[in-house]
């Protein structure tokens, strides 16, 4: 990104986030969605799938309900109460025709103002590669987007090099903690020597870096599609 970003939008009532993972919202623009929603927006979460690959050492079977349960915690902390998981592979996600067209499916039934997808590009920062399934996933979302005749106005990607940043206040950033912290068992396993809330209120700074000209902390998002 060059140049100084746009505000976000504000001229919308619904949004629908589209993930690979429980805990990509937590990870990214959950603060942006506590913001929303105590402006009366409507916020729907769908799911590509139950992360049942997350949690080392757990089998599938298991882990995958344990993190539905935790994302639905997660979710309501910031006000979402729709919330949607596919059955999807974790750490297989691809861009298949089978996945295109749930995407598909999906912003047809919502029908929302904007849609806002996982970071697709190569790089979360210098050295710090992205997922394969958020880049395939986020790849799926744009092709879909791309073959709607009548698609909602505008497609963000949530992530670094943002063209687009949504100002955040301290209560908004402290849901965002809490609602990081619901992910008590992922996060515990994924590193045992840390307490959770300190992992998620580190994860929240890092997610919602200051700018002085939007007032305090923000949120990031690249502007991909507008209609």
């Amino acid at each position: 990104m060059t140049g100084v970003p746009e505000a976000f939008p504000t001229d919308w009532r619904t949004a629908l986030v589209m993930v690979p993972h429980p805990d990509d919202p937590e990870y990214g623009c959950a603060a942006a969605v506590a913001k929303w929603t105590a402006e009366g927006k409507t916020i729907h979460y769908v799911f590509a799938s139950r992360g049942e690959a997350g949690i080392a050492g757990m089998a599938p079977e298991q882990a995958g309900p344990v993190r539905e349960q935790e994302q639905l915690r997660s979710a309501a902390i910031v006000g979402v109460d729709d919330v949607r998981f596919w059955d999807f592979p974790d750490s297989e996600i691809r861009n298949t025709a089978e996945l295109r067209a749930k995407v598909v499916d999906a912003i047809t039934e919502f029908d929302p103002d904007l849609v806002i997808s996982i970071y697709g590009g190569p790089e979360w920062a210098p050295g710090a590669p992205n997922q394969r399934d958020h880049i395939e996933f986020a790849t799926a979302v744009l092709d879909a987007y791309d073959s709607l005749p009548d698609p909602p106005r505008w497609l963000f990607q949530n992530g670094p090099g943002g063209t687009h940043v949504e100002a955040v206040d301290d209560g908004c950033f402290e849901r965002a903690v809490a609602s990081l912290s619901e992910h008590q068992v992922y996060l515990s396993v994924l590193d045992p020597d840390t307490p959770v809330a300190a992992q998620a209120r580190k994860q929240v700074e890092m997610s919602t870096p200051p700018r002085g000209e939007f007032g305090g902390r923000t949120v990031e998002f690249v502007l991909m599609r507008n209609h």
